[in-house]
């Protein structure tokens, strides 16, 4: 990438844009009066919204329009160009704020030779100086390889989800390319789960004593001709073995052994396990904890102006900067002595990683901004954040911590009960983070070889082996950076947005399961579009784009070998997929038989028997997916006009209506919500007809007059029962964007009031 340098003391006058306010505020308190701080707000242009958006047999060509609520935010941005000399782009130091940056650049009437781009890790003093000394060309490559990324997930977003459409009778659905991924595994976590077989095993604790002192030791081993096997107890059968061949056991001191070990620090947070460890230690999903970051980041008001806390949050590199560390070891030396500074800094740098990578670890920008010193500062939430970002980077260059473990056998009549414990004998990193691995060390006495030891209680215990557990965020976060799918800045939307299309539902314990929508959306998916769903095929995609940002590869070459194999399988899938109803767990109230999601003419999504002709039973259902309470028929002293039996009232996909339970008449109606206002045009004519609620063919609500069709009368807002002082028609209620308000029926009349807050 071409550099160019200059000095930042000239007059030039420049125009630096940002993505967001925050960081506006938190730039233009670093930099002089020569700069202007000017918010883009992120994304200023997308694919065209008609068609792909790109053309496919014009080496996929795309063609982009301004987002029309940015149209306002690009005519700023060119009023303010005319009064600078030059323009800096500085939005995040990714590939997708590269590409922003190039949208910026496009959208601005000003010359191309004078818009630079700057990129920074932090918003610290140093690092906006730095990145504005040394600004340079927007990085095409990057641009291009976000382009492609684009393209590629539009390709497969709207080429598959009209079959899914037509296919699944749903107009809501979506297939992504990495949210479909996503899915298959928190669908084959399912899968396992359900075919899972829980194997009964038991356990043999011993509770014993010395002096005053009491432990517990866990049957491990047993002696079988002079060697110590691992013993399993199946069943209550081996148990009772056991136990008997204990009676009167003496249970003595058999074996001692100690062992010094050492823990090492882990390094500091990259995207994927600051999400995982924010989830595990404070209960926040991905979502919230990249929101909260985004705001540490961009700057926080500490009284006297807007500072960055922390470096950028979107970062798969552990790589820290040697100032840094530099800062980091001064701390330690300062606050904790030298036992707690290493001889060699620690480096977690992977072998994999380029050290040369503009990105760093997510860390605190400024060592000496103790969580603690800026906590009134802050919001709780931010607050917790902070101190995990900042705990973890100062233990990560920390020494290890020293541990003593000690292992202690227990031999009864041949029978070995094991004891362990660790003891931390010197700190070191674990003064600052505590790790999830640290164990307290179990309370007994001193023992030797050969002390014997009183038996209080032998407790055996029935257990039985787990399902695996479903995926929170967070480690379907972690399983997605194992497969190599995704990247860490679409860890979160990719989470979201299968929650949001109500393919995944958050249960009580914030574990993801599948729902009935989202595993048949999977099995269609599985069986059409191998490809696709396959977790290798998808890595493999994702590391090509990472090839085309370092140059390796070609754009227009990878998308058209993308592209020939998938639109055969596209018409294949057209074909050959059959349609399907979506299954879910409820039963039908009338005939025992399986619910299925249906899809009204009106786009409505309803439950309605599997059973269907035979079963017209059907149910309205909540959101998209098929969580619904069955509801309950409700009794009612209304006899039926047909033949006399008793009616109740039920519940279907358009609301409430009466049924009689003879079975032979079943008679039916809807259940009228009358105004209580009388129809003016029977009222004139001497009959009693009044304005009830209806609902006509395309599913809007109007208030027509109950004898229907001798009288016609009909109004589509609700009418007040008051006649208009200046025609004499009647009044209705209009709900307006200006406000609410009475008015009169008769579209020749003017007449209207305020509507009164009651």
């Amino acid at each position: 990438m071409a550099k160019t340098s200059t000095k930042t003391t000239d007059n030039n006058k420049i125009l630096v844009i940002v993505e967001s306010p925050a960081k506006s505020k938190t730039i233009g308190k670093i930099l002089g009066s020569n700069y202007i701080i000017q918010a883009s707000m992120g994304h200023v242009r997308d694919l065209a919204s008609k068609g792909l958006g790109f053309d496919i047999e014009n080496n996929f060509k795309p063609t982009f329009e301004v987002i029309p609520e940015k149209k306002k935010v690009i005519t700023e941005l060119n009023k303010i160009a005319k009064t600078v000399d030059r323009v800096y782009l500085a939005s995040d130091p990714d590939r997708e704020g590269e590409a922003i940056a190039w949208h910026v650049k496009e959208c601005l009437k000003f010359p191309e030779d004078k818009i630079f781009r700057i990129v920074f890790n932090e918003i610290t003093p140093k690092a906006i100086k730095e990145a504005v000394a040394n600004y340079h060309q927007i990085d095409m490559l990057k641009v291009e390889a976000q382009k492609t990324r684009q393209i590629l997930d539009k390709l497969v977003g709207f080429k598959i989800s009209p079959i899914l459409w037509e296919k699944m009778k749903n107009y809501k659905l979506s297939a992504g390319r990495v949210q479909s991924v996503a899915l298959k595994i928190i669908c084959e976590r399912e899968d396992e789960i359900e075919a899972f077989k829980p194997q009964e095993y038991w356990s043999l604790e011993a509770l014993l004593n010395k002096g005053k002192t009491q432990f517990s030791a866990e049957l491990s081993r047993v002696l079988v001709n002079s060697k110590d096997e691992k013993i399993e107890l199946k069943n209550e059968d081996d148990v009772k073995k056991v136990l008997k061949k204990l009676e009167g056991a003496k249970y003595l001191v058999s074996k001692i052994t100690t062992r010094d070990t050492q823990r090492k620090p882990q390094a500091p947070f990259i995207t994927s396990t600051l999400q995982r460890e924010a989830s595990s230690k404070l209960g926040y999903g991905v979502s919230k904890t990249m929101q909260i970051a985004q705001k540490l980041y961009e700057g926080i008001d500490l009284g006297d102006g807007s500072v960055g806390l922390i470096t950028y949050m979107r970062t798969d590199s552990t790589r820290i900067s040697d100032d840094a560390q530099a800062a980091a070891k001064d701390y330690i030396l300062n606050n904790y002595g030298d036992n707690y500074y290493p001889n060699t800094p620690n480096i977690y740098i992977k072998k994999s990683q380029n050290t040369q990578d503009a990105h760093e670890a997510i860390r605190p920008s400024y060592i000496d901004k103790t969580p603690d010193s800026i906590k009134k500062y802050l919001t709780n939430e931010q607050y917790k954040l902070y101190k995990l970002i900042w705990e973890r980077f100062m233990a990560s260059q920390m020494t290890n911590a020293k541990v003593k473990n000690l292992s202690v056998d227990i031999n009864a009549n041949d029978y070995i009960f094991k004891l362990g414990s660790s003891k931390i004998v010197f700190d070191g990193f674990i003064k600052v983070y505590a790790d999830e691995d640290d164990t307290k060390a179990q309370n007994f006495p001193d023992l030797a070889v050969g002390d014997e030891l009183t038996l209080k209680e032998l407790k055996p215990e029935q257990h039985f082996t787990q399902p695996p557990s479903r995926y929170s965020e967070a480690s379907l976060v972690k399983q997605l950076e194992e497969y190599g799918i995704g990247r860490p800045s679409t860890y979160a939307p990719i989470i979201t947005k299968i929650q949001q299309r109500n393919y995944v539902e958050k249960i009580e314990n914030k574990s993801l399961k599948p729902t009935p929508l989202g595993r048949a959306i999977c099995k269609q998916l599985n069986e059409y579009f191998v490809d696709i769903m396959d977790y290798k095929f998808t890595a493999q995609m994702e590391a090509s784009l990472d090839d085309i940002a370092e140059d390796k590869q070609n754009s227009i070459k990878f998308l058209n070998s993308f592209w020939q194999p998938f639109s055969k399988t596209l018409d294949e899938a057209q074909k050959n997929m059959k349609r399907v109803d979506v299954q879910t767990d409820k039963v039908c109230p009338n005939c025992g038989k399986p619910m299925v999601v249906k899809i009204s003419r009106f786009g409505k999504q309803f439950l309605a028997c599997s059973g269907y002709p035979e079963c017209k039973t059907a149910l309205p259902m909540e959101g998209d997916g098929a969580k619904v309470e069955i509801p309950q028929d409700e009794a009612t002293d209304k006899k039926c006009e047909k033949c006399g039996s008793d009616m109740v009232i039920k519940t279907g996909p358009y609301g409430k209506y009466y049924q009689c339970l003879n079975e032979k008449c079943k008679k039916r109606f809807s259940i009228v919500e009358s105004s209580g206002v009388k129809c003016p045009e029977c009222e004139k004519a001497g009959r009693d007809g009044e304005l009830v609620k209806r609902k006509s063919r395309y599913g809007s609500f109007f208030w027509g007059c109950s004898k229907y069709p001798d009288c016609s009368f009909a109004l589509w807002a609700e009418p007040t029962g008051e006649k208009c002082p200046d025609c004499g028609s009647l009044l209705v209620k209009k709900y307006l964007k200006r406000g609410n308000k009475i008015a009169c029926s008769n579209k020749n009349c003017k007449y209207s009031r305020e509507m009164d807050e009651e």
